[in-house]
């Protein structure tokens, strides 16, 4: 009987020895001291997976990882996942282990799909900005991290990558811009230039560059656009200030270009953006003006009101002084469209009126007449600079067509010598020839800079 039990307990033994021995051996997990890859996150378990078989299995994986052994951590993983599919913890982490094997492109499913079940997790945020990192796909990383950084804030490190890796993308993609924007590939530069200016929307080169480019492909509503952010961001932006002014001016805005060119020189003084702005004022001013004056230049037949319409409006200054009473007689000027400026070059003696007060406003302007007037003005420049007039009086200027006696002769000569008027054919002046609106127009224009009025 003794021994019958001896044998039975031998048995039994036995039989636990066996499952003993055919039992897998548990390895324990390792104590981590340093980290092997501290640029992995690690993720959070959820709550709902507090003390389960996958949330135990993960934390052995995760100690696994970070000491360096893939290959356990990530059996470990696997198994968290058959045990609870839905544990995305685990897919996380087996996103870093292929990222530890430099496998990015393995890595980047497995932070999507804990992305589809927790969006906003701010560990697989991380992993997939490393992952698209090691792919070259920066612009898609930066989203990445920086979507981290607003779901986690605390995340130093990944805020200061974010910084850099900012600047990275905005150089590259300006880069890639200028390039385009050189070789002529404009459609590609304007896309360049708008991904540059969505990783930094605050730089204002960025809109004065891409404003550029919107107005060589002749985008110039867009360019004004942009030009005017950049100048918003940055106030002292004189250059966009003028190219907005420049854009303005070619929309006929003479009023609004006049504003942009002030605005520039309010903020860097530039004799030729002074030079702009004098001309959109002279602009503004001609477009105020009556359509009978500005028909002037077209005009085949030039007359005396539209020659005292010239005068008055553009050599206003040398008509001061000196004025004539007998202006105020003229008799058949009244409702005429140029009768303030008919009375005020009368009053200086420049164009008289005839002898029974009539100034005959539609009456032809012939070469001699011009001759006359201009004559009359270089006077009055004459006695604003006496220097420069000198050579003007003292020529003696032959006409094959006008002898010296001719009522006009000193008139013509003194013109053409001062360069206001010019011989025609052979030293021809043609004395009774009429005037065009534009010939009228070049001669004024030589005495105003004369003047100095120009």
């Amino acid at each position: 009987m003794a021994m019958r039990r001896l044998a039975g307990s031998t048995l039994c033994l036995a039989a636990v020895l066996l499952v003993s021995a055919c039992a897998p051996t548990i390895v324990p997990a390792p104590v981590v001291t340093t980290a092997k890859f501290p640029e992995f996150i690690e993720p959070t378990v959820p709550p709902s997976f507090a003390d389960t078989r996958a949330a135990m299995g993960f934390d052995r994986a995760w100690r696994f990882l970070q000491s360096g052994d893939l290959e356990t951590a990530q059996r470990e993983l696997a198994d968290a996942l058959t045990a609870a599919p839905a544990f995305y913890p685990a897919d996380i982490a087996l996103g870093d282990v292929a990222l530890a094997r430099k496998d990015a492109k393995a890595a980047l499913p497995h932070f999507d799909r804990a992305l589809e079940r927790h969006q906003g997790d701010a560990a697989a945020l991380v992993g997939k900005g490393q992952a698209l990192l090691a792919l070259d796909r920066d612009t898609d990383a930066l989203a990445a991290f920086e979507a981290a950084v607003a779901a986690d804030p605390s995340l130093a490190d990944i805020k200061r990558r974010v910084d850099v890796l900012k600047f990275q993308v905005l150089e590259q993609g300006l880069s890639r811009a200028r390039a385009a924007a050189g070789a002529g590939r404009l459609d590609e530069a304007i896309a360049a230039y708008a991904r540059a200016i969505a990783s930094s929307p605050d730089s204002p080169f960025l809109y004065r560059e891409l404003a550029g480019v919107e107005r060589k492909k002749g985008n110039v509503d867009g360019a004004l656009a942009d030009f005017r952010k950049a100048a918003t961001l940055d106030p002292t932006d004189a250059s966009s200030i003028v190219q907005m002014g420049e854009i303005l001016e070619e929309q006929g805005d003479f009023a609004g270009a006049a504003r942009a060119y002030a605005d520039a020189l309010a903020i860097e003084p530039s004799p030729d953006v002074g030079r702009r702005l004098d001309a959109v004022r002279a602009r503004t001013d001609l477009a105020r003006l009556p359509a009978e004056y500005q028909a002037i230049e077209r005009s085949p037949q030039l007359t005396r009101a539209e020659l005292a319409a010239l005068i008055g409006v553009r050599l206003g200054a040398l008509l001061q002084g000196g004025a004539r009473a007998d202006a105020a007689l003229i008799t058949d000027i009244r409702g005429h469209w140029a009768a303030s400026w008919i009375t005020s070059v009368a009053s200086a003696g420049v164009l008289e009126p005839f002898s029974n007060h009539a100034f005959q406003p539609r009456s032809a302007v012939q070469r001699a007449d011009l001759a006359q007037a201009a004559a009359r003005l270089l006077a009055r420049v004459a006695a604003r600079s006496p220097g420069q007039s000198r050579a003007w009086e003292a020529a003696r200027s032959k006409f094959a067509d006008m002898p010296t006696s001719h009522l006009a002769y000193a008139a013509a000569s003194l013109a053409v010598a001062a360069g206001v008027m010019r011989t025609v054919g052979e030293n021809s002046f043609q004395p009774s020839r009429p005037v065009t609106g534009a010939e009228a127009i070049d001669a004024i224009n030589r005495i105003a800079a004369l003047a100095g009025l120009r």
